[in-house]
């Protein structure tokens, strides 16, 4: 069985987070991608510390892997010109610049459709290719910022929090750009031509705000911070322990909620929950008077004896783990979502693995990330390059290795 990307071939343009996330997870699923990198300007996620070798970040490695890398400067037209022969033989390109950046180096999508008319192009930007913003710079706070999202996010003393995840960056642009990618795969398998699709990062945090977003366009109620079932408008949240650890109570349904507080040896406290409306003050502060009476009753017990609580109950509470107890929890293991990964010398380093899973063929973990242009000679043979005509590029600082 071959992986279920097998065949797709990639040229990635993309660097830091959200366009390499992407290229990651088709890697994982079998796509060929080859990195086009630049000659002079290093991808900052090497820099990333902690590292796993010179010049490659533990980020870098697993964000990267089972691509290959070529070195080109794309200022110059020889390297462009490599690029437009890689077109002919890869269906899909991915970039990450500003607009007009691509059509500036001669490798837009119009230039390279009447290479491949079969060219899937994929660009990541911030604020998608139109609109007055297509051209500002941001990053994953300011897309949050403008989509709503950190709006109704925080509390309302202390405002919106920092995540300590780029959810515009992944949700909104990773994840979205690999569906519209293989989307129009499939519809070029009935209709022959390929297309341009347009990821913006802040389209897809908007994207995000699906179930504030339906209530405020039926009935125009805009959310707020702490106000909401489940931004700490109701007892659905965390709470910390004796020993200032923490849990989080997700028991929504009576049937969870009911057992919760029969857990915690107050099932009274059943009656006291309530559907929240923002226009119920007085009903609003019942529910935050409830939060506290459950944190001063989970203050009571430590991490550990809640832990022995709750394991035995199915009822939406878990304990809040540190990172290096969620790659060593039972389930963790068993699910494989810790992988190891070979380097070219065949050091094997532990990666975080892809989430997605297929019955038919477990996916395949070749190389980590490598280093700018290591697979540049491979890559410029299989163009037809002999050792010499590739030798003359890299004199001319065409190509780097």
């Amino acid at each position: 069985m071959t992986s279920p990307l097998f065949g797709l071939k990639i040229l990635d343009f993309t660097t830091l987070l959200p366009g390499p996330y992407a290229t990651m997870l088709l890697a994982d699923m079998g796509a060929e991608v080859i990195r086009v990198e630049a000659l002079n300007r290093p991808d900052m996620l090497r820099l990333l510390q902690p590292m796993v070798e010179a010049g490659i970040s533990a980020a870098h490695a697993t964000i990267n892997r089972n691509k290959q890398s070529i070195a080109l400067d794309l200022k110059k037209p020889e390297a462009v010109e490599i690029v437009r022969q890689l077109v002919k033989t890869h269906d899909i390109v991915i970039e990450q610049f500003r607009p007009g950046v691509m059509r500036r180096l001669g490798l837009d999508y119009d230039t390279l459709k009447r290479i491949n008319p079969e060219l899937i192009y994929c660009s990541i930007t911030g604020y998608g290719q139109t609109g007055p913003l297509k051209d500002r710079a941001g990053h994953d706070i300011n897309y949050l910022a403008l989509s709503g999202l950190a709006s109704y996010s925080g509390s309302r003393e202390a405002g919106p929090g920092l995540h300590a995840v780029q959810i515009a960056d992944i949700a909104g642009g990773s994840h979205h750009a690999v569906m519209g990618i293989l989307a129009a795969v499939i519809q070029r398998q009935t209709t022959g031509q390929g297309q341009h699709v347009d990821i913006s990062m802040f389209d897809g945090a908007v994207a995000l705000n699906a179930m504030a977003g339906a209530g405020f366009l039926a009935d125009g109620r805009t959310p707020e911070p702490e106000r909401e079932i489940l931004n700490g408008g109701s007892f659905y949240g965390y709470y910390r322990t004796r020993d200032n650890r923490w849990f989080s109570v997700g028991s929504l349904e009576p049937q969870f909620a009911e057992g919760f507080f029969q857990a915690i040896g107050k099932p009274e406290w059943f009656s006291r929950i309530a559907d929240v409306q923002p226009e119920q003050q007085q009903q609003q502060q019942q529910q935050q008077q409830l939060r506290n009476d459950i944190q001063t009753r989970f203050s009571q017990n430590t991490f550990e004896e809640w832990q022995v609580i709750f394991e035995a109950l199915d009822l939406c509470v878990e304990p809040v783990l540190t990172l290096s107890e969620t790659t060593l929890h039972q389930h963790s293991q068993a699910r494989d979502l810790i992988v190891d990964v070979p380097d070219d010398s065949g050091k094997t380093y532990a990666q975080l693995a892809c989430p997605i899973q297929f019955s038919s063929k477990p996916l395949q973990y070749q190389r980590t990330g490598v280093m700018p242009g290591t697979d540049t000679h491979e890559v410029l043979r299989e163009l037809g390059l002999d050792q010499q005509a590739i030798g003359e590029l890299m004199d001319q600082g065409i190509v780097g290795h």
